[in-house]
């Protein structure tokens, strides 16, 4: 058997109807339309939304949430990576982006308290949680809050 022998199965292949073609084809005059109305002219037939009357789905429905255009996205960071850098170390974006735990040194960061903490730093974040910081006086080490590029 060649490519050129091959035949599709009976039924795989549906012709397109073809409408408006006169009464011969069995589409014509109305194109299968039915009569007169909104669904029988061109364009869209129905709007979206409208409900006749009734009060619309999205006007009933309660208004909840919101989403902001520019959220703040914080880059998370556990304790645990923390003991990589050396004792009384300062650990700030800079830091933290050379040895590779945030990608941008522009975006805040904030440190959560995964793991633990065994060497006194002092941590400079945007954000803290507040277990991960009782965990840093634990271990001796200072958190410090930053409010934009100033520690607070």
């Amino acid at each position: 058997m060649q490519i050129h022998e091959l035949k599709s199965p009976v039924g795989s292949r549906k012709r397109k109807k073809i409408v408006g073609r006169g009464k011969g084809s069995g589409h014509g005059r109305r194109s299968g339309r039915g009569q007169k109305g909104q669904s029988s002219r061109s364009g869209r037939a129905v709007v979206l939304g409208l409900e006749g009357g009734q009060m619309p789905l999205i006007r009933r429905l309660p208004k909840v949430g919101f989403n902001s255009r520019w959220p703040d996205e914080y880059q998370i960071v556990s304790l645990e990576n923390l003991n990589r850098f050396k004792d009384g170390s300062i650990v700030n974006s800079e830091s933290l982006k050379k040895e590779g735990l945030i990608r941008s040194s522009r975006k805040p960061v904030k440190i959560l308290s995964n793991g633990d903490l065994k060497k006194k730093l002092t941590i400079q974040a945007a954000s803290f949680s507040k277990s991960a910081q009782e965990k840093i006086e634990k271990a001796g080490g200072k958190a410090q809050l930053l409010v934009g590029n100033t520690v607070e």
